[in-house]
């Protein structure tokens, strides 16, 4: 491009550059008008053009990135919602199962040695660590014996699950077969650490293992249930959770969590995938 004694832009350069872009445009136009309707969405929702403005001819096609949608871009009023609705349901929740609660207390701890609460270190949103506590559904050495029971996983990734555990107790049976077990965690979503509805929090050593895709799950507030609590549980395959926890982000709103809470109900009372 030429240019004056100062360096600065001629009005004739100026002038040349802009009948490039126009002509460039022109020809963009057209070609998105003679091509199919499907096709012109593909091409723009999945990569965009670089042009040269020297020769008006394109360099180089590049991925054109998503723009982060649901959960990731939730106004502040919608976020306010959502924990309003996690302080009252979880406040509601602890006072009615209080009964329940001291049942399943007295259960545990007649028939077997050991604490009545189960806790172990999760990872939560942002990596933030917390103590994770459950009514403790397995022997009190469990996490000793996990390292001989590796062959006997069922599940791929890094996920361990044995469909008949030898650990669990007879109380655990139940109580995990009707998801007793997690209620305890009622308590996490009034603190604020996790929520009703988001993405389950894993074990640093599954954190440690994730790939980059799998890691947007902690971009978000764990929860005790989501997609995948009402679509299989633990019969669904590590990376079919993730893709249900993934579209839980992307596509989250109000509507979606009181749609989820509300199916979770029957997926619990069935007990199916769980173990």
């Amino acid at each position: 491009m030429a240019a004056d004694a100062r360096g600065a832009e001629t009005d004739v350069d100026i002038t040349i550059d802009a009948d490039r872009q126009v002509i460039e445009s022109s020809k963009v136009e057209r070609a998105v008008n003679d091509a199919p309707a499907s096709q012109v969405a593909e091409v723009e929702e999945q990569t965009a053009t670089v042009i040269d403005l020297r020769t008006a001819e394109p360099i180089i096609e590049i991925e054109r990135l998503a723009p982060p949608s649901g959960l990731m871009v939730a106004s502040r009023a919608s976020l306010a919602v959502k924990r309003a609705v996690d302080i009252v349901v979880a406040s509601i929740a602890l006072v009615l199962l209080a009964p329940l609660f001291l049942t399943v207390a007295i259960a545990i701890k007649v028939t077997s040695r050991g604490p009545v609460f189960f806790k172990q270190p999760r990872v939560g949103k942002n990596g933030e660590m917390f103590n994770f506590v459950k009514f403790r559904s397995m022997r009190t050495s469990a996490v000793y014996e996990k390292p001989q029971l590796k062959a006997m996983n069922e599940k791929d990734g890094p996920i361990f699950k044995i469909r008949n555990d030898p650990r669990i107790t007879k109380v655990g049976k139940v109580i995990r077969k009707l998801s007793i077990d997690e209620l305890p965690q009622l308590a996490h979503v009034l603190s604020g650490k996790m929520s009703l509805v988001g993405p389950r929090p894993h074990l640093p050593e599954e954190v440690s293992a994730y790939d980059a895709r799998a890691h947007r799950r902690l971009d978000v507030k764990p929860g005790i249930t989501c997609i995948w609590q009402v679509s299989g549980r633990a019969d669904l395959d590590f990376e079919t959770w993730i893709d249900l926890d993934l579209e839980y982000i992307d596509t989250w709103s109000l509507g979606l969590d009181a749609k989820l809470l509300v199916q979770t109900v029957p997926a619990v009372l069935t007990g199916k995938g769980a173990y």
